[in-house]
């Protein structure tokens, strides 16, 4: 019996695919295709975090759905974040459908998903996830609904898992929860990041880089963590959402601008080549022109390495959706716009002062007109790439020293030194 997967959202939902992977491939001695065509069962694990995520998942059932209804797949399963929200709408919508699983069943259906074990799908890195759930509360956000409260997972285990990945070959680890830097407050009772990330650096991975710590949790044990181990990349990802103390304190966001400000100056003076990524949402009930003129102030001051804007999007369930002053979709989308396209020129001024800088990078795919390659500066799937030119043959996965030669908005043009 041949089954196929479709991974849709986070990274965070691509381990626990990878977990179900295994739990298929294993228990029921099914063959893993890549080609939904071949597939007897599909399996599709969907996110529901916003609007968009959630008009994905749909288009994919019914993507998928167009095989079962041809005869080439026999049996269609759908898990995953949507079905956790809305099973029941779900399965009235699409009969052709044969299965629904929540969350809340995954134990009952897989007992405890395997991460130590599972089918990493990606290459040259992987994902380690630390954590579930958040406990933040976020008034936007309907995560706490749909994954629970956070739940940090033993160092041990954490630790067991980064040795078998390492030993299976994978170069760079990427350290994911909602909220890294909240790892081992449920558990023991304050944030044990920093020592997480100072046991993995006893591994001899090329590349460690931890995604989503919170600036009002962001402490100076962190900060000379990752100053003071080379193979923990100099790159924080900050998703602070938002600059106005109004729209934060809206948001029941805990950081305020102060805090922020002050993390991202702090960070910076210790860790003068850091790359700092950030996520902005626009558009939340209540926002003036006031909030928004602040915000692309401070963008334009800041000058992120990398920055992200969402548009608000009114989730059911969460405390937002009962705000009063919604705003416009034309409003949303005009500071959405206003937003990036400073982003833009930001970041072109940024890589323009990379020219002549040289950089190691790992090459991730092989092109006719050369190599795709990354460097610490860039996350896989999130962050621009390195175009590089070179005439000695590599294959995937190689380390190779570049020096930059040109620089695009996102992108740069380097050559192999």
């Amino acid at each position: 019996m041949k089954i196929g997967f479709v991974s849709l959202g986070c990274s965070k939902n691509l381990v626990d695919t990878e977990a179900m992977i295994k739990y298929y491939r294993d228990q029921n001695n099914y063959i893993v295709v890549q080609n939904p065509a071949e597939a007897d069962i599909i399996v599709i694990n969907t996110c529901g975090f916003i609007e968009s995520a959630k008009q994905e998942a749909i288009d994919t059932i019914l993507e998928m759905a167009d095989y079962k209804n041809s005869g080439s797949c026999k049996s269609l399963v759908v898990t995953g974040c949507l079905v956790e929200r809305y099973a029941d709408e779900l399965a009235e919508e699409f009969p052709e459908v044969d299965l629904f699983i929540p969350i809340r069943e995954y134990k009952e259906i897989f007992g405890k998903l395997d991460y130590v074990n599972r089918m990493v799908t990606t290459e040259n890195y992987a994902y380690l996830k630390i954590a579930e759930g958040c406990s933040n509360n976020c008034t936007y956000c309907a995560i706490p609904n749909i994954r629970g409260p956070y739940v940090s997972r033993p160092m041990e285990e954490i630790i067991e898992e980064a040795k078998r990945l390492y030993g299976r070959g994978y170069k760079e680890i990427i350290v994911i929860a909602q909220d890294t830097t909240k790892y081992g407050i449920d558990l023991y009772g304050k944030s044990r990041l920093p020592e997480l990330l100072t046991e993995l650096a006893k591994i001899n991975f090329t590349w460690i880089r931890f995604l989503y710590a919170y600036p009002e949790t962001i402490s100076d044990e962190l900060i000379k963590v990752v100053k003071e181990n080379d193979k923990i990349c100099n790159y924080f990802d900050i998703p602070i959402q938002h600059i106005s103390d109004k729209v934060l304190k809206r948001m029941n966001r805990k950081s305020t601008s102060e805090t922020i400000k002050n993390v991202i100056s702090k960070i910076r003076r210790e860790i003068p080549d850091v790359v700092i990524r950030t996520t902005l949402m626009v558009g939340f009930p209540g926002e003036t022109d006031e909030d928004i003129a602040e915000l692309k102030d401070f963008v334009k001051e800041t000058k992120f390495d990398r920055l992200g804007v969402f548009k608000y999007s009114k989730e059911d369930g969460t405390p937002a959706e009962k705000l009063d002053n919604h705003l416009s979709d034309e409003v949303k989308e005009e500071r959405y716009n206003e937003i990036m396209q400073e982003q833009q020129i930001i970041s072109k001024s940024n890589n323009e002062k990379l020219i002549g800088k040289e950089l190691e990078c790992i090459i991730q795919s092989v092109s006719s007109e050369g190599y795709i390659a990354r460097s610490y500066r860039d996350v896989p799937e999130e962050d621009g790439i390195i175009f590089v030119q070179s005439d000695v043959k590599h294959r995937k996965g190689d380390i190779i020293l570049v020096k930059i030669v040109q620089a695009e908005e996102y992108d740069l043009i380097a050559k192999e030194i």
